[in-house]
């Protein structure tokens, strides 16, 4: 989570206003990855090893978004919550940003997989699908404990705060540590994964002989841009936070320290929003998905055979995975 400034208030920036992006943001990611985890989990046959990774991610980014509104309470009034659910939260926060970063990198691995290297045993790709998300699982898990280990609830001005204690013997380099750890692991090594992956899927698609490949192209740029977008700017503040604090950049001053907060608080709502953009972008552009959704509607008695019908889907997509 980002840090207090100076003041122990950020000045020019509404906490209401950053507090009602956190509130809409979970809303939208409730709806949008519960759909996605009621359509994966209804298929009954046909169910892809994507589909299988897009849940996982569905999974990790609900446990992600149910954080938010405890840190939209902090921002307003401070964190009136204890201790216990100060190292908790942060902790499934962090295991939920590392586990769905990793998970977007496995899923680039496994179009690239489905699409450059076609010629894989799919019966090979359905096995590793459960090993990759279990070792993601556990490495989210294990990567996070440091934070929460390190979290702590003090008075800060007129408010109490919970931040991460690195005070004390190493503390400068547990700070190292922590943000070679987030920015390697929780952003660039996924997304150089996906650069490379998504690149080659994009090579093949290009000289692939299919009326559908500029659409599949696209969605590939989307995603890639999305989660640049998102992290990148954040990712950027920290380090620039980190080296503010290592005294690399000069001395420190009150203004300064406020206007890095500014940036962390706004950097931070961007990346938050990931989580409520990756059902729309693996989800619901697509009109397979659409289509079993539907399906699972019907299944359950809640749209009629005829507006599914009149929805363009076709039984031939059920074989076929919701997303690229």
């Amino acid at each position: 989570m980002s840090f207090e400034s100076c003041s122990g208030v950020v000045h020019g920036l509404s906490g209401w206003g950053l507090s009602v992006a956190y509130l809409g943001v979970t809303l939208l990611s409730l709806l949008g990855n519960s759909v996605v985890i009621y359509v994966v989990r209804d298929m009954k046959r046909g169910r892809s090893t994507t589909d299988v990774f897009l849940m996982h991610l569905a999974v990790a980014d609900l446990l992600f978004s149910v954080t938010l509104p405890f840190w939209a309470v902090r921002l307003h009034s401070g964190w009136i919550f204890g201790v216990v659910l100060c190292k908790l939260l942060s902790g499934l926060q962090e295991a939920s940003i590392y586990s769905s970063v990793l998970l977007l990198a496995s899923i680039s691995l496994d179009r690239y997989f489905a699409i450059v290297k076609a010629t894989q045993p799919l019966s090979f790709r359905r096995h590793l699908v459960g090993i990759t998300c279990a070792s993601v699982w556990l490495a989210a898990a294990v990567l996070s404990l440091a934070v929460a280990v390190q979290r702590e609830v003090t008075v800060h001005g007129d408010r109490l705060i919970c931040y991460e204690n690195l005070a004390g013997e190493g503390g400068d380099r547990w700070r190292v540590a922590a943000l070679v750890l987030r920015h390697s692991v929780g952003f660039f090594l996924p997304l150089s994964v996906m650069v490379v992956c998504y690149g080659c899927t994009a090579t093949t698609l290009f000289h692939a002989r299919s009326q559908n490949k500029y659409k599949a192209m696209r969605v590939i740029l989307a995603v890639v841009l999305v989660f640049v977008l998102c992290w990148l700017p954040h990712n950027v503040t920290v380090l620039m936070d980190t080296l503010m604090r290592g005294g690399l950049l000069g001395p420190e001053t009150c203004e300064m320290r406020n206007r890095v907060d500014a940036v962390l608080y706004v950097s931070q709502a961007m990346a938050f929003t990931h989580c409520a953009v990756n059902p729309v972008l693996y989800a619901f552009i697509g009109q397979k998905f659409r289509s079993q959704l539907l399906l699972a509607l019907q299944r359950h008695g809640l749209v009629s055979k005829r507006l599914r019908a009149g929805s363009g889907g076709s039984s031939r997509s059920r074989n076929t995975t919701i997303t690229l």
